[in-house]
C-alpha cells in the first residue's frame, strides 16, 4: 500500500500542502480530484522526491520509500516529460534501462508496449513527429515500460479523444489487475465515476472526502431525483429539505433527503399531470465533489 502521511508544503504564503494523508492500496484505482491549485500536482510530486516537503512523508508497505523504491515506481507527469528530439523506441529503452532493466529487457519491453500502444510503425520518429495523442500514449507507455508496483498518473486523459481516452482507460484497468496501485488526478468527474474503485478529494491541500465510489455514494445525506413532467407546482415544496438543482424545460434535478420514501415521493407529484421519467438514485461523484470542495 501506498501512504501518503501528514505531507506539509509551503512556498511563503502560499500553502501547497497542509497535512495531506492519503492511501492507495495495490490493485486499486483512485482517482485523486480536487480543484485547480487545491495541491494534488504538489501530493504526486511528493511521491517521487520531487518536492521538498516541510513535514511528513510517503510509505510503501510500511516502509519510507526511498530512490531504490522510486525505480519501481511509474509516474506521468501533466507536462511532457520525454526528449522530443529522441527516436521513440530508443527512448523507451533508455527509460527502461534507468529503471534498472538490462539492455535486452528493456529492448523487449519497448517493442511490448509500442505494440500496445498502436506505435509499432512510429518506433523510429522523433517524439515531436508525432501527435497530441500519441506522444501521450509514448509518456503511458514511459511510466509502464518497468511493470511499476506504483502507477501515478496527472491528467492523463487531457486532450485525448474519445477512442484515446477509451484505451488509456483499458491500460490502467489492466496495470490494476495485475496488482499495481493506481493514482491518477482528473477533471474529468463522470470517467472517474466509470473506472474507480475509490476517489480521494483534495482542497486547500489537504484530503477531504475518500473512500469507495460505491460506499461513498450510499453514505450521502441526500439522493438525486430526476423527473420529465410537465409540471412541478406544490411538488417541490411539499419535500422538507428539497433542493431544485435544475430546470430545463419539462426535465427537473432535484436533491432530496436520503431518508425520504420514494413511494411517497412518487405520489406527491400533482394529480392528472404526466410522468414520463422519474428516477431516483444515489448522488454523482460530481454532486459529492462539489459538496466536499464547498463544505
Amino acid at each position: 500500500m501506498l501512504e501518503l502521511v501528514g505531507l506539509r508544503k509551503r512556498y511563503d504564503e502560499v500553502v501547497a500542502l497542509d497535512g495531506c494523508h492519503l492511501a492507495v492500496r495495490s490493485g486499486r484505482m483512485v482517482g485523486f480530484l480536487g480543484p485547480n491549485g487545491a495541491g494534488k500536482t504538489s501530493a504526486m510530486r511528493a511521491i517521487f522526491g520531487l518536492l521538498r516537503l516541510d513535514e511528513g512523508g510517503v510509505a510503501w508497505n510500511g516502509r519510507p520509500v526511498g530512490p531504490e523504491v522510486r525505480r519501481r515506481f511509474g509516474y506521468m507527469p501533466e507536462a511532457r516529460g520525454l526528449y522530443p528530439r529522441m527516436k521513440v523506441r530508443a527512448q523507451l529503452t533508455y527509460l527502461g534501462r534507468l529503471h534498472g532493466l538490462d539492455r535486452k529487457r528493456a529492448s523487449e519491453a519497448a517493442d511490448r508496449w509500442l505494440g500496445k500502444m498502436g506505435l509499432e510503425d512510429r518506433a523510429e520518429s522523433r517524439l515531436e513527429e508525432l501527435s497530441h495523442g500519441n506522444q501521450q500514449r509514448v509518456q503511458l507507455a514511459a511510466s509502464l515500460i518497468h511493470d511499476p508496483e506504483v502507477l501515478v498518473l496527472d491528467e492523463p486523459f487531457s486532450g485525448l479523444d474519445p477512442l484515446g481516452v477509451e484505451d488509456m482507460a483499458r491500460i490502467l484497468r489492466q496495470s490494476a489487475r495485475s496488482g499495481a496501485a493506481v493514482l491518477f488526478s482528473s477533471h474529468q468527474l463522470d470517467l472517474v465515476e466509470d473506472l474507480c474503485d475509490d476517489v480521494a478529494i483534495i482542497n486547500r491541500g489537504r484530503v477531504v472526502l475518500a473512500g469507495d465510489v460505491k460506499s461513498l455514494k450510499d453514505q450521502a445525506r441526500y439522493r438525486r431525483l430526476e423527473l420529465d413532467t410537465d409540471s412541478t407546482a406544490g411538488f417541490l415544496e411539499r419535500i422538507p429539505g428539497a433542493e431544485l438543482l435544475q430546470s430545463r424545460g419539462s426535465r427537473h434535478t432535484v436533491l432530496v433527503p436520503a431518508e425520504a420514501d420514494v413511494h411517497e415521493l412518487f405520489g406527491l407529484v400533482p394529480e392528472r399531470v404526466p410522468i414520463r421519467e422519474f428516477t431516483y438514485r444515489p448522488p454523482t461523484l460530481s454532486d459529492l465533489f462539489k459538496e466536499a470542495v464547498a463544505g
